[in-house]
C-alpha cells in the first residue's frame, strides 16, 4: 500500500515538473498589436513553438531557470531570463528598425547582448540591408561608422576598418568574414563580399578592431553574416528590379519552415551594362541554407553557394579624366578588353549539440573553390583555389564558480591550395580583338595552412562589473612549388610565419540600468596575401612578416527614453607594426614589403532614435560619425621620411544619417545622407581627393491585397544631387611614360531603380 502511494506521488510530482508551462502573449512595442508566428524556443531545447493570431503561446519547460528566446522577422531578437514558470507573461518586441539595446550578438565567441560587449560592434538588420537598391552588400556596409568602403564598380570593391587595410590596391584584406561559422575569407586573409547577394542575408555584425583572440588573422576586424530564414509555412516568391544603365536583377526564392526545420533556396541573376566604357557585369548565383533539428539535443545547419561571374574592368583614371570624361575607361584596359571571370563555390555543414543545459558544442566543416581567369593589359592571370577546413567550439556556463560566468574554447584549421600562372597578353599585336594569351611568364603552387587555438572566459566579478579574457594561438605556414623552369630559379620549399599569441582583455561596468562603460585591450595580426608575396616576375618574397597591432579602446553604450534612443561612443588607438605596403614598380604592378609603423587614433559616435508619430506612423532616424587621425609613426621609403604624415586612402571624417518613415499600411520612405571628408592619396600627402556628399532615396509599398499573397512595389534614386566624386582611389598611384597618375575610380552619377516582389504562402 505504501509503495503504491509512493509511486502515485512520484508520478504526479515528476509529471507536474515535466508539464511546467510558460504562458504569455507577445505584442509590437510600438503599436501594441499582437504578434503572430513569433518563434519561441529555449537554450538547450531543440523544440520551437509559434505564437497564434492573438500573440498567445504556451511553452513547456522542464528545467528552471531558463533563457526564453523569441524571434520574428522584422523584430529584434529577445531573450528573457525566467527563474520560475509564468502564466500571464506580457512581452513587447521592438521592430528591428527600433532600438539596438536588446540585440543579442551571435558573432562573439560567447553570445551576449550588444550592451554588455566590451567592443565596438555594429549591427545591420534585414531592414538595413534593404536601404539601397540591393545590388551590392558593400553599399550597406558603407553606412557603418569606422568602415570605409571604396566602390569602383560592382566587382571592384574594397574596405578598411579604422584605417587597417586602407593601403590595399584592389581588394579587401586585413579583415575576416564569416557566414555563421563558415569562413568567407581566404587563407591569406582576402575577403570578397561583392558576389553575395543581400537577399540571402538576414543580418550582419561588424566587430571593429583586432579580433585575433577569437578569429585569428584579422587586424582590422571581422564581419559575420547570418542567413535570411523562412517564416512559418511554405513560400515561393519572385523579385525583379530594373534601372539605369541596363540594370536587371531577378530573384526566385522558395522556403519552408516548421517546428523542426527551416530551409531557404535562392537563385539570383544580376546584369548591368555599366555606366563606364568596358564596364558590363553579369552574375548568376544559387544559394541554399537550411537548419534541421536532429533530436532534442541536435541542430544541423547547411549552407551552399555557387557563383558564376563575368565582369569587365574599366580601371582607374587620372584627375583630368575624372573631371572631364569620367565614363571612359583607362586606355590600356579598354584596348585589352580586360575583365575578370570565375566560378566560385562554398559549402559547409555545422552541428550544434547540447550535452546539457550548461554544456554545448558547435562544430563545422567546409570547403570552397574558385576557378578564375583575368586578362589584364600587362599579362593574363589564371588562378585556381581550393580550400577546406573545420572549426569547433565548446561552451560552458558557470564552469568554476557560482558567479555568472562562461567559458568557451576551441580550434580552427584551414588549408588552401592556390595555383597561379601568368601569360603574355598579345592584345597590342592583335589590335581590336581583345586579350590574346601568349607565352607563359610564371607558374607557382602555394599551399597555405593555418591553425587557430582560442579560448575566452567571461565572469561577473561584481553585480555591476563583468570581465572578459581571451587568447589565441596562430600558426601559419605555406609550401611553395615553383613550376616555372625558364628562369633557372627554383624557390620551392616550406616557409613559415612566426607563431603569434594574441591576448584580449575587456571589462564592462554598469553605471545604471541600460547605461554601460567598457574598456578593452586586444592584440591582432594579419599575414601577407599571396599577391603581396608575389613579385611581378612571379617570384616569392619570403622575407615578409605579418602586420601586428594592439588596440586600446574605451566606450559608452546606453539607451534612453524607454529604449527609443540608443547611443554609442568609442575612442580607440591602434598601433600597427611591420606595416605591409604596396610599392608600385610598373604600370598596374606592385610588390609588397614591410615598412614602418602607423598610429590609428579615432572617435566614433552612433545615435539611433525611434519615435511614434501616430498609432499608424512611426519614424526611425540614425546618425553615426567617425573622426580619424591615422598617421605614420615611423616610415622611411627610399630615403624619404614620411613619418607624421596622414595615412592615404582614409577620409579624415565620415558622417552617415538616415530618416525613415514607416506606415502600418505598408508604405515606407527612406532617406540616406553620406558624407566623406577629404583624404590624402599618397604617402607624401601631396595629392588629395576632395570631400563629397551623397543623398539617396527609396520608397516602397507592401499592400495586403489577397489572402496568402505578399506584394511589394519599390523605387529609388541614388546620388539624388548628381554629385561628381571619386568613389574609390588607388593609393600611391604613379604615372609612367609622362602620364598622370591614375588615382581615381569615378563615382556613379544620378541613377534610378524600381521593381516589384510577389510571394505566395501555401
Amino acid at each position: 500500500m505504501i509503495k503504491t502511494f509512493l509511486f502515485i506521488f512520484l508520478f504526479f510530482f515528476f509529471g507536474s515538473l515535466s508539464a511546467q508551462q510558460i504562458n504569455g502573449r507577445i505584442f509590437d512595442a510600438f503599436t501594441n498589436e499582437p504578434l503572430e508566428n513569433v518563434s519561441v524556443s529555449s537554450e538547450g531545447v531543440s523544440k520551437t513553438i509559434f505564437s497564434d493570431a492573438s500573440g498567445s503561446f504556451s511553452f513547456p519547460a522542464e528545467n528552471f531557470p531558463v533563457n526564453l528566446i523569441l524571434e520574428s522577422p522584422g523584430y529584434s531578437k529577445k531573450i528573457l531570463f525566467l527563474e520560475t514558470p509564468e502564466d500571464d507573461l506580457l512581452i513587447y518586441m521592438a521592430p528591428a528598425e527600433g532600438s539596438l539595446a536588446e540585440v543579442v550578438l551571435r558573432s562573439t565567441i560567447i553570445p551576449q547582448e550588444l550592451m554588455e560587449t566590451p567592443a565596438s560592434v555594429s549591427v545591420l538588420t534585414s531592414q538595413d540591408l534593404e536601404r539601397f537598391d540591393e545590388t551590392n552588400l558593400m553599399q550597406n556596409l558603407s553606412t557603418v561608422a569606422g568602415v570605409n568602403v571604396h566602390q569602383g564598380a560592382l566587382n571592384t570593391n574594397k574596405m578598411s576598418i579604422r584605417g587597417v587595410g586602407a593601403r590595399s590596391q584592389y581588394s579587401t584584406n586585413r579583415i575576416k568574414a564569416y557566414f555563421m561559422e563558415i569562413p568567407l575569407s581566404s587563407a591569406e586573409g582576402e575577403t570578397t563580399l561583392d558576389d553575395l547577394d543581400p537577399a540571402i542575408i538576414g543580418s550582419a555584425e561588424i566587430i571593429k578592431g583586432p579580433v585575433s583572440s577569437v578569429y585569428g588573422a584579422g587586424l582590422g576586424g571581422v564581419i559575420t553574416l547570418f542567413p535570411a530564414e523562412a517564416e512559418l509555412g511554405t513560400h515561393i516568391g519572385v523579385k525583379n528590379t530594373f534601372g539605369s544603365y541596363g540594370l536587371i536583377k531577378s530573384i526566385v526564392q522558395t522556403s519552408h519552415a516548421s517546428e523542426k526545420s527551416n530551409v531557404v533556396a535562392t537563385y539570383n541573376h544580376l546584369q548591368n551594362d555599366g555606366w563606364r566604357e568596358n564596364g558590363s557585369y553579369d552574375r548568376d548565383s544559387f544559394t541554399v541554407y537550411g537548419k534541421f533539428a536532429g533530436g532534442e539535443k541536435n541542430l544541423i545547419s547547411v549552407f551552399g553557394n555557387f557563383v558564376r561571374l563575368k565582369a569587365f574592368i574599366p580601371s582607374s583614371v587620372n584627375r583630368e579624366t575624372l573631371e572631364n570624361d569620367p565614363s571612359s575607361a583607362a586606355f590600356n584596359w579598354a584596348a585589352a578588353q580586360g575583365y575578370e571571370s570565375y566560378d566560385k563555390g562554398l559549402f559547409g555543414i555545422s552541428n550544434t549539440y547540447q550535452f546539457s543545459p550548461a554544456f554545448e558544442n558547435v562544430s563545422s566543416v567546409y570547403f570552397s573553390f574558385r576557378d578564375a581567369y583575368e586578362p589584364r593589359p600587362f599579362d593574363i592571370l589564371n588562378e585556381g583555389q581550393f580550400a577546406t577546413g573545420a572549426r569547433t567550439k565548446f561552451s560552458f556556463e558557470n564552469p568554476f564558480f557560482e558567479a555568472d560566468s562562461n567559458l568557451s574554447f576551441g580550434a580552427e584549421v584551414y588549408r588552401e591550395w592556390y595555383d597561379t600562372a601568368t601569360f603574355e597578353n598579345l592584345h597590342e599585336e592583335f589590335e581590336g580583338q581583345g586579350s590574346i594569351p601568349g607565352n607563359i611568364l610564371s607558374n607557382n603552387e602555394q599551399d597555405r595552412n593555418y591553425y587557430n587555438f582560442f579560448a575566452q572566459y567571461n565572469i561577473e566579478v561584481l553585480p555591476k562589473l563583468q570581465l572578459e579574457a581571451g587568447l589565441n594561438l596562430n600558426s601559419t605556414f605555406y609550401e611553395l612549388n615553383d613550376l616555372y623552369a625558364e628562369d633557372e630559379v627554383d624557390q620551392s620549399g616550406d616557409y613559415r610565419f612566426e607563431t603569434i599569441l594574441s591576448p584580449r582583455l575587456g571589462a564592462v561596468y554598469s553605471l545604471t540600468s541600460g547605461k554601460n562603460l567598457y574598456a578593452s585591450i586586444s592584440h591582432g595580426f594579419s599575414t601577407p596575401t599571396v599577391a603581396e608575396t608575389l613579385t611581378p616576375e612571379g617570384w616569392i618574397n619570403t622575407s615578409l612578416k605579418p602586420e601586428t597591432g594592439i588596440n586600446y579602446e574605451i566606450g559608452f553604450k546606453g539607451n534612453f527614453f524607454n529604449n527609443r534612443l540608443y547611443a554609442e561612443v568609442a575612442a580607440f588607438s591602434i598601433q600597427v607594426e611591420n606595416l605591409l605596403v604596396a610599392e608600385r614598380v610598373a604600370e598596374d604592378q606592385y610588390i609588397g614589403r614591410n615598412a614602418g609603423k602607423t598610429d590609428h587614433n579615432g572617435l566614433e559616435l552612433l545615435l539611433n532614435y525611434n519615435f511614434k508619430i501616430t498609432n499608424s506612423l512611426r519614424a526611425r532616424s540614425f546618425v553615426n560619425a567617425a573622426f580619424n587621425s591615422f598617421k605614420f609613426d615611423e616610415f622611411i621609403d627610399d630615403g624619404e621620411d614620411f613619418s607624421g604624415n596622414n595615412l592615404p586612402a582614409v577620409p579624415e571624417q565620415t558622417l552617415n544619417a538616415g530618416l525613415d518613415f514607416l506606415h502600418s499600411s505598408g508604405v515606407s520612405l527612406r532617406a540616406t545622407w553620406q558624407h566623406e571628408g577629404e583624404m590624402p592619396l599618397n604617402d607624401a600627402n601631396s595629392e588629395f581627393r576632395e570631400a563629397y556628399n551623397l543623398l539617396h532615396l527609396k520608397s516602397s509599398w507592401a499592400p495586403k491585397i489577397f489572402t496568402n499573397w505578399n506584394t511589394e512595389v519599390f523605387a529609388g534614386l541614388n546620388n539624388v544631387l548628381d554629385e561628381a566624386y571619386a568613389a574609390s582611389v588607388i593609393p600611391n598611384a604613379v604615372g609612367f611614360g609622362g602620364a598622370a597618375p591614375r588615382y581615381f575610380y569615378p563615382g556613379m552619377p544620378r541613377n534610378w531603380f524600381a521593381g516589384i516582389a510577389i510571394e505566395y504562402n501555401f
